[in-house]
């Protein structure tokens, strides 16, 4: 099946209406057992042309994405990348630090009338950004919240491979910190480091050696203790939030 191509139908309604800088907003890598969640907020401009090519982050490839990243940055009055760590996560849960993130993002871009956002309602939300329209599927019905799933998308991969240069046995220039099955013997072999996710439930499963009910049982369970990895220095988890602004400002 075609994948779905975004509209501005959730845009001209607000820009007829005279609310010229609006917002699309969305996050990457709330799934993943490690690494920060990083989202993106990007206003394009009042009856903009869409970009051919843009859809949701999820259905193209690492090449179609970094293509399409550097476009979408010179075409939109204002972008915006903030990101929650992974110790932010763990104090906060997935949900709040998701939230936090895409604050953040929304906080950078300088101002805005409204905000279309990826996903149901969120609590308080519009204490914190003012008017929004949450958008069901909105990574793919809406044009700015697709637009900025492709930038979100290119500055977390972009960190993650920052993160398997130091840690190159667990292949997170590939599988982005989810829980495949490289990614899950590499956690036997050589353990958890600081940038796993330790308040999810898949981690513990995985220590545990329950490979059957989290994983499909697609191997043997592992027992036995999990050693630690010595954190880094020079990149704590508590820093991701300027770290993935660092990797946006390198990507122009």
């Amino acid at each position: 099946m075609a994948p779905i191509v975004p509209t501005l139908r959730f845009e001209r309604p607000l820009w007829n209406a005279g609310a010229s800088r609006i917002a699309g907003c969305d996050e990457v890598g709330v799934a993943p057992t490690c690494g920060a969640v990083v989202a993106a907020a990007v206003i394009m401009p009042v009856n903009c042309k869409r970009i051919p090519g843009v859809r949701d982050s999820k259905t193209l490839s690492a090449a179609q994405r970094d293509r399409l990243a550097p476009v979408i940055r010179r075409r939109a009055v204002a972008v915006g990348v903030g990101a929650a760590s992974v110790a932010e996560i763990d104090q906060l849960n997935i949900y709040h630090a998701t939230h936090l993130a895409m604050r953040r993002a929304i906080a950078r871009l300088g101002g805005h009338d409204h905000v279309l956002v990826d996903g149901l309602r969120i609590a308080d939300f519009e204490k914190e950004v003012g008017p929004y329209t949450a958008i069901v599927d909105g990574d793919a019905l809406a044009y700015s919240i697709s637009c900025a799933s492709v930038v979100a998308k290119t500055v977390r991969d972009r960190m993650m491979a920052g993160l398997a240069a130091r840690y190159p046995q667990y292949g997170w220039e590939r599988n982005q910190g989810y829980a495949t099955k490289e990614h899950r013997d590499a956690i036997r072999a050589h353990g958890l480091t600081p940038h796993h996710r330790r308040s999810f439930q898949a981690l513990h499963t995985l220590l545990a050696g329950d490979q059957l009910s989290l994983f499909g049982g697609d191997e043997d369970a592992a027992g036995g203790p999990v050693p630690e990895v010595e954190l880094p220095e020079d990149l704590l988890p508590d820093e991701a939030d300027a770290l993935a602004d660092e990797v946006f400002a390198a990507q122009l």
